[in-house]
This record gives C-alpha cells, sequence and structure tokens, in this order.
C-alpha cells in the first residue's frame, strides 16, 4: 500500500507502467476527481488497473489517493478472476461491486494514514472472508498459485517446462490454466517480473550490460527489448523516469517524487 497526498493544490499527473500485481486506486477527493486513461478508455474516480496496463496515466486534482497492489493470486480471491483486467483499467465498483463506495467512504474518514492503511487491510480482510468459503473452490489452482510464486521468487528465471514438471503438469496443461485464471500466459509472466527487477537495478545506478547479467537476460539487446515493450523508453531514460519517484522504500536511490506520500 501507498498514500498520495500533493504537497499543494495542484493538478496531479501519473504515469503507470506495467507491474506485475493487480493495483487498486482509491480516490479520496470529495468527488470523483481522480482522472484516468487506459489506452484510449477515459474514467473518473476509484480504479481497477489489471496486469500489463499498457500507457495507463491518471490525473487531475485528486486530494489524496490510496495505492494497494495484490498479487494476481489474491486480486482473483478478492476481485474474482483478473483475467478480465488484463490489459484493462475499469472502474472500481464494477469489480469491488456496491460495496466499493462504503470502502472509500470508510478509508476517507480515517484522520491519518496510519487509521487508513489499518482500515484497508481491515476491508481487504472481511472481503476474503466473505468470498472464499471451505466448500467453495479457490478461484486459483494451487498448481498455478505454486507456479506463480515461483516466477516471482525466481525474478523471472523460472523455465515454463520446469513449474510444469514441479506441479506434475503438462506444459500445455499448465499455461492454458495460468493464463486463464491470471490473465497472462507464463512466460509473459516470467518476462514481466524480470523487468521488474532490472527496472530496480538501472535505478539503482547500474549500467545496462551489468544489469542484463544480473537478471538473466541473454545480452544487453534483450533487455533492451524488453525495457521498450513494456515502457517505451531506452534503459538509460528508465533509470531516471519519474515514476520510479513515486516509492523511495522500493526505488531508494531515486530522487523525492513532487507528491508527498506515506506508507505502512
Amino acid at each position: 500500500m501507498a498514500g498520495f497526498r500533493p504537497r499543494v493544490p495542484a493538478p496531479a499527473d501519473i504515469t503507470m507502467i506495467a507491474h506485475h500485481s493487480v493495483t487498486l486506486l482509491f480516490d479520496l477527493s470529495d468527488g470523483a476527481d481522480l482522472a484516468h486513461d487506459a489506452r484510449g478508455r477515459y474514467g473518473r474516480g476509484s480504479v481497477a488497473v489489471g496486469l500489463l496496463p499498457g500507457d495507463f496515466r491518471a490525473s487531475g486534482r485528486a486530494g489524496e489517493v490510496l495505492q494497494i497492489r495484490l498479487e494476481p493470486v489474491a486480486a482473483a480471491a478478492l476481485l474474482g478472476a483478473p483475467a478480465d483486467l488484463s490489459g484493462e483499467a475499469v472502474p472500481l465498483e464494477d469489480v469491488w461491486g456496491r460495496d466499493a463506495a462504503q470502502a472509500e467512504d470508510r478509508l476517507r474518514a480515517a484522520g491519518t494514514w496510519g487509521e487508513r492503511f489499518t482500515a484497508a487491510r481491515d476491508i481487504l480482510t472481511r472481503r476474503l472472508t466473505e468470498l472464499t468459503r471451505p466448500d467453495t473452490r479457490p478461484p486459483v489452482d494451487q498448481e498455478v498459485a505454486h507456479a506463480w510464486r515461483r516466477t516471482l521468487g525466481s525474478r523471472g528465471r523460472v523455465r515454463v517446462g520446469s513449474l510444469a514438471d514441479e506441479v506434475g503438469w503438462s506444459r500445455k496443461r499448465l499455461s492454458a490454466r495460468f493464463s486463464s485464471q491470471l490473465g497472462i500466459a507464463p512466460k509473459r509472466a516470467a518476462r514481466l517480473v524480470r523487468f521488474d527487477h532490472a527496472a530496480h537495478l538501472l535505478a539503482a545506478g547500474r549500467t545496462a550490460a551489468g544489469v542484463a547479467t544480473e537478471s538473466g537476460y541473454v545480452d544487453q539487446p534483450h533487455l533492451h527489448r524488453d525495457v521498450k515493450e513494456f515502457t517505451g523508453l531506452t534503459p538509460a531514460a528508465v533509470a531516471t523516469a519519474p515514476w520510479l519517484a513515486i516509492d523511495d522504500l522500493a526505488w531508494p536511490a531515486s530522487p523525492p517524487p513532487a507528491p508527498m506520500h506515506q506508507r505502512p
């Protein structure tokens, strides 16, 4: 979770690149002030952003925004199968239901960011408890959940064939179930996770050649290819891109961002 508050009343302008999570942005202003644009589709207010959103931008005079990132397995339990969100940004109420407005009101009423983070955890926990029961099948197979967590833990350097062997499935079956339940093919998920690790290293000042080697790329051109695909930029430009400064804990080598923010 991360909380954002502008230092001065001025329009906000945030660019979000592809990330290996489903992102919820709660607009806590007095009224739907956060405008968002994903692939030419415009909307206002709180929004859910799926995996691989493409060119996603949020702007407006939003007073405060709470960002919650959910790993795809957790998002499937909390929102339903996130395949419907892949590459999309949709109004939060479309995936959260009528309770979205109540969640916004509770978060808006919290007096401090600490209270707001606590309230957010409680809201997520209650929703998970209500939606998951012992007699219902989880939305994500345990084999798929294992494959995702291995992909994340290996920083995208585990092969799909190896994952299939670990869970006792064929590669074709794993790819099909992984894609349908998480909204992204396992090979592409590995590329996305590997890119995210490489971006951290680039932001920390490492050379592109060193990052390519450390991140498991065949060579530097393959790193350039992924960075270009996921950001539209070169590795050198990624290292100083403004969106890397939004989270000074995840990106400690970056300069302080323009908006104030706090994290739990």
